[in-house]
């Protein structure tokens, strides 16, 4: 009895000792080590790489590659130069295979790529400290399922609701959506959305407010691996299931869902919508379909081109001064008179120039808009600052 006792015991402990691997096991290098003066240290252990190197978003305008150096104990390590308060995505590649820095356990997703990130923050309020959790109070995130009728099924979105919301008091609502490539996590992991609108909440720079980000792939009910199409490799085109309609002809759906199961001021002036690059095109849409619907527009690095309500997909200048249907349904924007229609781009993205062809017709037909241009292409880094200025001038 004795024996069989010890035998079990020993059986447990063995066990419990894997099951617990993960908690010791740790790993032998401190990596990113954000220093005082700013700078960020990266280090690796490595004796039998050949070459080690470390490629992130260090630069505003690209990403950048550092080559690491080995010690003799086989730790390789490179310290960046000063780096301005933001929040960073790396990765590391050894011998020529891309992967993720095993002593950092913070780790995002953007489409099929996994990247480390860490933040850089030096005072209360600046970049670093808006895109971080800070002691204020917090809203609450739910992943929340809903019908849609027009779509045929049963589809996913996330939903944030501020500190204040207590279902009682009606709260206008934005609408926040995302890339190709994105899914219904992507504004609150990769955007840093719900640190954002919760920090300018507490700061008084913004109005408390319910923020919806829903899938727009009209194909799809929710994130991969998250619904009954199962673990299929992430990308735009992966899932090959016709959709009935475009994202933006069914997103009433949405809207009456919300306004059904939330305390929200249910009409225009409470209502924004935002979206970058795809989204940005939904957000296009959007507006030229459903124009006394939302009040507040915000196109990200907008590819306007690309959306339901434009026939020539080839060439959006083209189809702005030839398409009628297309005029005339700007036209009737225009005269609903929307309290912000509000662009953002990056002078170095490569959709700059259907962005500027839609400022100058805007400018053209005298529509009263606001166009910032400002440095980098088509990063996050670029869509977290817009939804911090946009956030900002909604419903006020």
């Amino acid at each position: 009895m004795r024996k069989t006792l010890l035998a079990a015991t020993a059986l447990l402990m063995s066990l419990g000792m894997s099951a617990q691997q993960a908690i010791f096991d740790k790993q032998n290098a401190t990596s990113p080590q954000v220093n005082a003066d700013h700078t960020v240290t990266f280090r690796l252990f490595a004796p039998d790489a050949k070459s080690v190197s470390v490629t992130g978003d260090f630069k505003p305008t690209d990403w950048e590659r550092l080559d690491m150096k080995r010690d003799e104990r086989g730790m390789w390590s490179v310290t960046t130069p000063a780096l301005p308060p933001e929040m960073y995505m790396y990765s590391f590649t050894v011998d020529g295979v891309r992967t993720t820095d095993p002593s950092n356990a913070y780790v995002n997703r953007d489409t099929q790529t996994l990247s480390n990130i860490f933040i850089v923050s030096g005072a209360k309020g600046d970049k670093g400290s808006l895109y971080s959790f800070n002691d204020t109070p917090h809203g609450n995130v739910a992943k929340v399922w809903y019908d849609s009728p027009q779509l045929k099924m049963h589809r996913r979105m996330t939903v944030y609701t501020p500190a204040a919301y207590d279902g009682k008091k009606k709260m206008p609502v934005l609408y926040l959506l995302h890339g190709m490539g994105g899914d219904e996590n992507a504004w609150s992991e990769l955007g840093r959305a719900v640190q954002i609108i919760d920090n300018l909440i507490a700061e008084g720079k913004a109005e408390p407010m319910i923020v919806v980000m829903p899938n727009g792939n009209p194909n799809c009910e929710a994130a991969p691996g998250e619904w009954s199409a199962g673990l299929y490799t992430p990308g735009h085109w992966t899932i090959k299931r016709q959709a009935v309609m475009s994202m933006e002809e069914s997103f009433m759906d949405i809207v009456r869902y919300v306004d059904s199961h939330y305390r929200t001021i249910a009409r225009r002036e409470g209502r924004a919508v935002c979206g970058l690059s795809m989204g940005g095109g939904h957000t296009f849409a959007l507006s030229l379909l459903y124009p006394d619907t939302f009040d507040y527009y915000g196109l990200f690095s907008a590819a306007p081109g690309f959306s339901s309500v434009v026939t020539d997909k080839k060439d959006f200048a083209r189809a702005l001064s030839t398409e009628t249907a297309l005029q005339q349904r700007i036209a009737r924007l225009q005269k609903s008179q929307p309290r912000l229609y509000w662009m953002g781009i990056g002078e170095t993205d490569f959709l700059i120039k259907d962005n500027e062809t839609l400022n100058a017709y805007l400018n053209k037909i005298g529509m009263p808009h606001e166009y910032y241009k400002n440095t980098g292409g088509h990063i996050w880094r670029n869509w977290r600052i817009y939804l911090s200025m946009i956030a900002q001038k909604l419903f006020k």
